[in-house]
């Protein structure tokens, strides 16, 4: 049921959102399938309106353009925005404190009347924030501004798509 009434909100047509949940289902399953990639990286996968963003962490850039070709072929993917870097996979406590500042950023906008949760996805790698989404210019700076405010974000990457 919450994926019905966030359906209902989002832009996105409901085939699209389903597209999305399967790319990133199927970019899941490329990685596990590809041991070198898999035993030595730390892939996430996030898909809005066909837009693929990859963070994380790879050994080397071979590696990473190697995940790249691979989220290519999927079908009913627009683009790879691959901002995976060339490190060790992180640790368990920088993946909580990301975790930890995404919900924050998350709770924020719903705060704010001119800016709908539903229309902005939030990813955190490293302190690093994500920004995804169907939005207007306006929006999209309120919610810049917002994000950039919140503790622990060093920077803030807009990967709008923009509706005027």
């Amino acid at each position: 049921a919450a994926t019905g009434v966030a359906v209902v909100h989002d832009r996105r047509s409901a085939g699209t959102v389903l597209d999305d949940q399967s790319i990133e289902i199927k970019v899941s399953s490329i990685l596990y399938s590809n041991k070198k990639i898999y035993d030595q990286s730390h892939v996430n996968a996030t898909s809005y309106n066909g837009v693929v963003l990859l963070t994380g962490e790879t050994p080397n850039e071979q590696l990473k353009q190697e995940v790249t070709k691979e989220v290519q072929t999927i079908l009913n993917v627009r683009r790879v925005q691959n901002e995976l870097v060339i490190a060790a996979p992180s640790s368990l406590p920088s993946r909580s404190s990301d975790a930890w500042i995404t919900s924050k950023i998350k709770a924020k906008p719903t705060a704010d009347k001119y800016i709908d949760p539903f229309f902005v996805k939030v990813v955190t790698e490293h302190g690093v924030v994500y920004l995804l989404g169907l939005v207007s210019h306006a929006e999209a700076d309120r919610v810049v501004d917002i994000v950039s405010q919140s503790a622990g974000v060093q920077r803030v990457i807009k990967i709008f798509e923009y509706i005027d």
